[in-house]
Parts: structure tokens; sequence; C-alpha cells
């Protein structure tokens, strides 16, 4: 008998860390109508399903964007702001991740930076997918030729060589502020900020209102353009 209670209580216990990986993992944001409507291809951006997730194929040749999602966000979510991107001359490849949690594929770029063999390669992300690729571009400084962070910080020592540029709202409430300042001592000095007036933290995305944020005193279309604009603006002087 002892022997049998022996084996049931931990298979019991790997059994409940399961269930409460699935429960916390399952309740997610889900890509909104405007997101959705954003996901389909025009005369300017081709959007195509992929094995890595979606990739955003504009009119540019020489830039591309590899970004990661935030943490519990349906990676769709981010198409407003990913075909205005594409549209305004970056291709860019939307990694799917694990449970939907960036930090569990914090390689995930590594397949596609090895298959480009021309043009410049940036990686991002917002919130806990900015962080996950800041791992990257922190072990791989060599590979890539900047990092963009919304609403994010890096967590490891930044190579001088990587041009970053941080963005977040000014209504953001969501942002750890005390761990984002900590974080300016791990990026070059040469790093751009830009803060979004009016904008919140859900916004970079297209999932709804997020709990514990700010209310956003812009529009998502005005907050998804300004941000198209910085990112485009920075790749652009980076070429």
């Amino acid at each position: 008998m002892k022997k049998i209670i022996a084996f049931i209580i931990p298979v019991l216990i790997i059994a409940l860390m399961f269930c409460g990986v699935y429960i916390y993992t399952g309740d997610y944001y889900h890509a909104d109508s405007r997101a959705l409507k954003a996901l389909e291809s025009d005369s300017s951006v081709n959007i195509s399903r992929t094995d890595y997730g979606w990739y955003f194929d504009g009119p540019s040749r020489e830039n591309m964007l590899i970004f990661y999602p935030g943490g519990k966000v349906e990676e769709t979510a981010y198409a407003p702001l990913l075909h205005r991107l594409a549209a305004k001359g970056i291709d860019v490849c939307l990694i799917s991740m694990p449970l939907r949690l960036a930090i569990l594929g914090i390689n995930k770029a590594d397949d596609l930076i090895k298959q480009n063999d021309s043009g410049k390669i940036f990686i991002g992300g917002h919130s806990l997918g900015g962080v996950a690729s800041a791992k990257y571009a922190a072990a791989h400084p060599d590979s890539i030729d900047g990092l963009i962070l919304l609403a994010s910080y890096p967590t490891e020592k930044l190579d001088s060589s990587i041009n970053t540029v941080l963005i977040y709202g000014s209504e953001d409430n969501v942002l750890n502020m005390e761990k984002y300042e900590a974080s300016k001592e791990l990026i070059p000095e040469n790093s751009q900020e830009t803060i979004i007036e009016g904008g919140n933290h859900a916004q970079f995305g297209s999932y709804g209102p997020q709990e514990g944020d700010g209310k956003a005193g812009i529009s998502a279309d005005e907050q998804t353009e300004e941000t198209a604009d910085i990112i485009v603006s920075v790749i652009n002087n980076n070429n």
C-alpha cells in the first residue's frame, strides 16, 4: 500500500501542475476584429501563414523585423501594426510562441536569420515578447542590426553595437517602470527612447483592454501609426 501511495502522490502532483499550466495559458487575450481585418492581404502587403507564424511581405527587399508577441496574447493581435510596417517598407516575421509565452521560444529567430542572405535584420517585441527578443539580441549581437522594444526592457547587458529603440505609452500602467528605469544601465548609450503621449500598453496590439492598464488618450489607430513611424524612421536611419 505504501508503494502505491508513493507512486500515486507524485503522479497527482505532476497532473495538477499540468492542469495549472493549461488553465493559466488557456486564459489569454484574443485578437479582435480590427486585427483580423489587418491580417488580410492587400495591394501593398501580402500576408501568408508560415511554419513559424505569419509573414507580412511588403515592398521592401532590404529590411526585416522578427517580432515576438506579448505574453498570453494571440500573436495575430499585432497584425495592424505589422501590416502598417510592411506597407512602409519593413517586411515582418510574426512568431507564434509555445503556449503564447515568448520566453519559451527565445531562439525562434535562429532559422529565419540563417535563411536571410541579404538586407538588415531587426528583432523586437511587445511586453514579455520584448524581454525575450532582448535576451536573443544579447546572446547574438553579431546576428542582428537592431532591437525594437515596445513597452518592454532588456534583462541582460546589450552589446554597444545593437541599435536599441524603446517605445512606451504615457498611460501605460502595466509596464513596470522601476524595472524599466533600472534596465537603462543595460542598453547602449546611443539608444533612443520615445514616449507616445496618450498611448497605453494594450494598444501596441489589438486585443481589447488589458487588466491594470491605463485608459488611452488616443485611438488605437493613432498609436499604431505613431509607433510604425518611429520604427520606420529608426530602421531607415540605420541603413
